[in-house]
């Protein structure tokens, strides 16, 4: 279907008859481009002034406008140097004539409008880039360069910004350009050369897109959103540029360099650039604080441009005034500097884009999305008209009544209607964006701060978090809301006083106070959390990041399970650029997933057992994803690992799927190397020390301090002849070891035994013979002795913190799970729990059902106290200091009415399981 077919829609002109002059200019066209051009013309002296000069070209383009472009861009191609200011500023009347037509028709939809206008001015600054330094590669200007060079213009690049880079242009849009060079394609000798070279060509550029000549011009040009511009160059260093970001980049730069795209000259070398800024552009937390940098610059706009005050129609600037399209542009840039370092697919160009994958993603209601989409597509409609009337780079609506109906005729609408729908428009754009920017001030809280403790609040001014004007501010407008929210505590001091601690502990508050406004709900959870468990508070305080997770993903939703775990630790990984990146990016991730944990846990959405099985799930996804990282960055300078490869042993409580929030990992790496003996790389090692120093390598991957922290603390003991073995165990040794030279206990430590990763075909084997030794290692006489000396050898070690002390002691967990090992390791079974090693020792007749059960009951009990303990401080559980929440807490896990009655319940069930633990010891199975 051609371009006449495909007409649907006319403009109506304020006077035809003062169309008839364009129409003369092109008789002889079929009715409905008559009307068009009469219609056009009639309205629009800027469609008017293109008909008569450009109607030949236009008539031989409507049967295929798209084909008639192409060959446009093509011929350009073509231009010699000395010819292509004139060709392009012809070229720019023809793509602006055949667009503006098919926009009046509505053939072509807004994206593509502003679509074909971008690509001539892509197609138009490439050439004027490549013409200019071509002058200078052939002048011998530029050292180094030859004529194979212009086609990369010899290493320099313009970013397209703003409208432009969005592929948002209107039909008298000025263009925002950022000029860069690459400077290592030049020696350093050649560096100012090269330098002066670029910034002439830079202005040869401008200037052929810019001047005005008797053609007119193409576009104007403004280059002043470059780093620094009143003292920098018009064309910079990369180098140069990435520093200033670095160091001095603020927030509006961020937001401008999310439009920024390379669109000329050295494309390769323009998106290094980007990727290398995109620390800069994307925080990896969520940023919070961009909110209030985009309100101020909104109300500096409106006071540069005198544009705040009441909404009158009359002289109303659609594009920066309230409701207009910058508004509506600072809302989704906003949105999606807060939430785009997260998530990659946040990061787009266009403004309908953007809103359509921040609502997609839940950033932003899609009602919400819905009405800006429509309203900014209707905005862009009436800038476009507007320039059309006036043949003119405008955006404000007319003065008078008269040029008011003349814009409501163009637009094929009647006046007073037009009116109503402007006002309609920009007041809902304004009142949902303005909720957005200013949120209301929090009521008075001056009656929840009487019935607080004044001096805790008076310190506060004093604290790291609130050395800045700007965190002041922000906290001033939350400090009401917080208050109240502690007032309404069942212990209010109790409550300030945790707040306190968290406060005194945020090395700094801007991006977290913004991150509270702008989520109040979070107040509550940290009120929750500070008052429940102050040690998970403290760490909130060192690691306020871990909020990102509640307001970024599915944090309420049921646990995903290890499988889902590492693939999206896959998919965050994957992007890291070097080792020492992707160690931090999976310390952040374990954080975020282990604060989760934690609050489902303080918030009754687990109970103990399954927080337990949770936090082993994020531990072995944890290992599994930094295993073969250690060994990628290992084999790089070594070698792959020699022979078949090892595998990582998860022993104790990670062996037995079963972790604490305060859990340390007890890990053997056992490797295969075969008959190899040492590693084929750039700096090759024997089998043995390769392996040794691998494990080495996984240790500090995992414990290491780095800038997000540590991921676990690591414990080697449980290897194979223990702190005097190697620290990484070959697989003849192991078996040979455990076999013939192991201690019972060793043979106890590996009924919970559980191969995390590594090579399949060795895991395989490990298990098999985990499983074979303990059909055979299991002799009551020398179990039984074992335990009893370990029983006493701990006793006189490790004395019980207190009656509340759930692990060390008679009938506690770590007697406990002593018990179900011996069970587990004498009835010859190859599960790994506690409740399978209870059953164990009733199956071989060593318990009866009764002691299993009272033995059950007191791991119950001990399990969910220490689990609630280890969750909420890293200190022995001393209920004096644990406050009404963290008691409430720890009664609701446990089923008991007060802490007494814990205390006695703990008591009891823990002696009869020690009683039940002396008889055990004293007698021998009925049967193996």
């Amino acid at each position: 279907m051609n371009f006449i077919d495909r007409i649907t829609r006319l403009p109506r002109a304020h006077d035809p008859v003062d169309g008839q002059e364009a129409l003369a200019a092109m008789p002889d066209l079929p009715e409905p481009l008559s009307d068009l051009i009469a219609g056009a013309g009639g309205s629009s002296p800027f469609l008017k002034s293109l008909i008569l000069r450009e109607g030949d070209w236009l008539r031989s383009a409507f049967d295929d406008p798209e084909a008639a472009l192409e060959r446009l861009f093509s011929e350009l191609h073509e231009v010699p140097a000395e010819a292509l200011g004139d060709a392009l500023r012809q070229g720019k009347r023809r793509v602006a004539l055949l667009t503006g037509l098919a926009d009046l028709a509505g053939v072509w939809p807004l994206e593509v409008v502003t679509g074909r206008l971008t690509d001539f001015a892509d197609l138009a600054c490439d050439l004027a880039l490549k013409a200019a330094v071509g002058a200078e590669i052939r002048r011998g200007k530029l050292p180094g360069m030859g004529e194979a060079d212009i086609a990369t213009a010899g290493g320099m690049v313009v970013l397209a910004m703003g409208k432009m880079g969005a592929h948002e242009l209107n039909y008298s849009s000025d263009i925002d350009l950022i000029c860069l060079f690459d400077e290592t394609r030049f020696a350093p000798d050649d560096y100012h050369e090269a330098r002066a070279s670029f910034v002439r060509a830079t202005r040869k550029m401008a200037a052929m897109l810019n001047d005005r000549t008797a053609e007119g011009y193409v576009f104007r040009t403004d280059l002043r959103l470059r780093p620094d511009p009143s003292v920098t160059p018009v064309c910079l260093a990369m180098a140069a540029a990435e520093s200033y970001y670095e160091s001095l980049g603020r927030t509006w730069e961020r937001a401008a360099y999310i439009k920024a795209r390379p669109c000329a000259g050295d494309i390769a070398a323009g998106l290094r650039f980007l990727a290398a800024l995109k620390p800069f552009v994307w925080r990896k937390h969520l940023d919070f604080a961009a909110i209030e940098d985009a309100h101020n610059m909104r109300l500096a706009i409106r006071e540069h441009k005198g544009l705040g005050g009441t909404l009158s129609l009359l002289g109303h600037n659609m594009k920066l005034g309230r409701g207009g399209i910058r508004e509506i542009e600072f809302f989704t840039q906003t949105r999606q500097l807060i939430a785009g370092g997260r998530d990659p697919d946040l990061r787009l160009r266009g403004t309908v884009e953007g809103l359509a994958a921040l609502a997609q993603k839940g950033w932003v209601p899609d009602e919400a999305a819905e009405v800006l989409t429509d309203n900014y597509r209707f905005h862009r409609e009436v800038e476009h008209r507007l320039q059309m009337l006036r043949d003119a780079q405008t955006h404000v609506l007319p003065n008078s009544g008269e040029e008011f109906d003349r814009l409501a005729a163009f637009m094929g609408r009647e006046s007073d209607d037009l009116r109503a729908a402007l006002l309609r428009r920009l007041n809902a754009v304004h009142d949902l964006i303005e909720g957005f920017f200013k949120p209301e001030e929090a009521s008075d809280a001056s009656d929840a701060a009487e019935a607080l403790d004044g001096e805790v609040i008076a310190r506060w001014p004093t604290y790291p978090a609130l050395r800045s004007a700007r965190a002041v501010e922000i906290f001033r407008r939350l400090k009401p809301d917080i208050l109240a929210r502690l007032a309404r505590t069942s212990n209010p001091n109790e409550a300030l006083l945790a707040f306190d601690g968290f406060m005194a502990g945020l090395p700094a508050g801007v991006q977290v106070f913004s991150l509270f406004e702008a989520n109040p709900h979070l107040i509550d959870l940290l009120v929750d959390i500070v008052g429940t468990a102050p040690a998970l508070a403290a760490h909130l305080s060192r690691n306020a990041g871990v909020f990102d997770a509640v307001i970024a993903g599915d944090f309420f939703a049921p646990w995903p399970g290890q499988a889902a775990l590492e693939a999206e630790l896959s998919a965050r990984l994957g992007p890291e650029v070097d080792y020492e990146h992707a160690l931090d990016a999976l310390r952040r991730w374990r954080k975020e997933w282990h604060f989760r944990i934690g609050v489902h846990h303080l918030r009754g959405l687990c109970d103990a057992e399954a927080a337990a099985a949770q936090y082993a799930d994020l531990a072995r996804a944890v290992i599994t994803g930094v295993w073969p990282l250690v060994i990628e960055q290992f084999s790089a300078k070594h070698g792959a690992p020699p022979g078949r490869g090892a595998v990582v042993l998860g022993m104790g409580s990670l062996g037995a799927s079963r972790l604490n929030a305060g859990s340390d990992l007890d890990l053997i790496v056992i490797y295969d190397a075969g008959d190899v003996e040492a590693s084929d790389g750039r700096r090759p090692l024997a089998a043995r020390p390769y392996y040794a120093r691998l494990t080495q390598a996984m240790i500090t991957a995992l414990t290491a301090p780095m800038a997000e922290g540590r991921l676990y603390e690591v414990d080697m003991r449980l290897r194979p002849s223990g702190n005097q073995g190697p620290v990484a165990t070959s697989w003849p040794s192991f078996q040979e070891y455990q076999e013939t030279d192991a201690w019972v206990w060793e043979h106890l430590a590996l009924t919970r035994a559980q191969v995390i990763t590594g090579e399949p075909g060795l895991a395989r084997d490990v298990e098999a013979f985990r499983q074979s030794l303990m059909r055979d290692k299991g002799a009551p006489e020398a179990v039984l002795a074992q335990l009893v000396e370990m029983r006493g050898r701990i006793a006189s070690a490790k004395a019980p913190a207190g009656p509340w002390d759930a692990k060390l002691g008679p009938g506690r967990l770590m007697e406990l799970e002593l018990i179900a090992q011996a069970g587990t390791l004498m009835a010859g079974q190859a599960a790994r729990d506690v409740a399978s090693g209870f059953d164990g020792g009733v199956a071989i007749g060593w318990l009866d059902d009764g002691d299993r059960d009272a033995l059950a009951h007191a791991y119950a009990i001990c399990w969910r106290v220490q689990m609630v303990a280890r969750l909420i401080s890293d200190k022995p559980l001393d209920p004096g200091l644990m406050g009404e929440g963290g008691a409430a807490f720890l009664l609701r896990e446990t089923g008991q009415e007060d802490l007494a009655e814990l205390e006695a319940r703990l008591e009891g069930v823990s002696k009869t399981a020690a009683g039940v633990i002396d008889a055990a010891l004293e007698r021998l199975p009925k049967k193996v």
